[in-house]
């Protein structure tokens, strides 16, 4: 059992679980089989080690071949700035998950709820409904798509220290969403396959799948 899994909960968290496991239930008395696609904290981590290395390397190459050199050093200021924004960044990127797996949820927002796992310093968001495979993935992205890549872009083209390396940094915070996106498109679906849900899990990374 991992630590995610050991953690003490909060009461809003049982709560949260406790729904959790009786739609799991509810979903599997109707047919569908479950598949448990959850991803330890440790895991991902080491996920955006590795991922580090590429989106490093690439993001500097391009930016040296548009832009001086010299240009990658932020001021004094930029750098202050820079970490006022992440700290808003972070919150943001758990906002924007909500937002986009509100829009395909059956009471929208109220299906979304946001927590925060104190023993990680890590605010999370999860969606209290199953979803279909492409939205779920789409609100598991977006957040990387708006704050990592188009920032991460838009500082190669402009030559803007500030927004290459908040586009960075807001790439690689996405690195968990991105294994968990990995895991799911590595899935192969049972023959027969005519129903594929993607749950997300209430209080640890990842996903639950149930199909039939």
């Amino acid at each position: 059992m991992s630590d995610e899994e050991n953690r003490q909960l909060s009461a809003k968290e049982q709560r949260r679980l406790a729904f959790f496991e009786d739609t799991c239930a509810k979903l599997q008395q109707q047919g569908y089989k479950m598949n448990s696609l959850t991803v330890g904290i440790v895991k991902a981590n080491l996920f955006v080690l590795l991922l580090a290395i590429p989106v490093v390397a690439i993001g500097v190459l391009l930016f040296a071949w548009m832009n001086p050199v010299g240009n990658l050093r932020p001021s004094p200021v930029e750098s202050l700035v820079f970490v006022v924004l992440f700290l808003a960044l972070v919150v943001l990127h758990e906002l924007i998950h909500g937002l986009t797996w509100s829009l395909f949820s059956e009471h929208r927002f109220k299906d979304i709820e946001f927590g925060f796992m104190k023993e990680y310093l890590t605010p999370y968001c999860t969606c209290l409904v199953p979803l279909s495979k492409g939205h779920y993935i789409l609100g598991a992205l977006m957040p990387c798509l708006v704050l990592g890549v188009i920032p991460l872009v838009l500082g190669i083209v402009l030559g803007s220290s500030l927004l290459f390396w908040t586009g960075i940094v807001m790439t690689l915070s996405a690195g968990g969403d991105i294994l968990i996106v990995v895991k799911l498109l590595a899935y192969k679906r049972q023959e027969g396959t005519k129903e594929f849900l993607i749950y997300d899990h209430p209080t640890q990374a990842g996903s639950v799948i149930f199909e039939r």
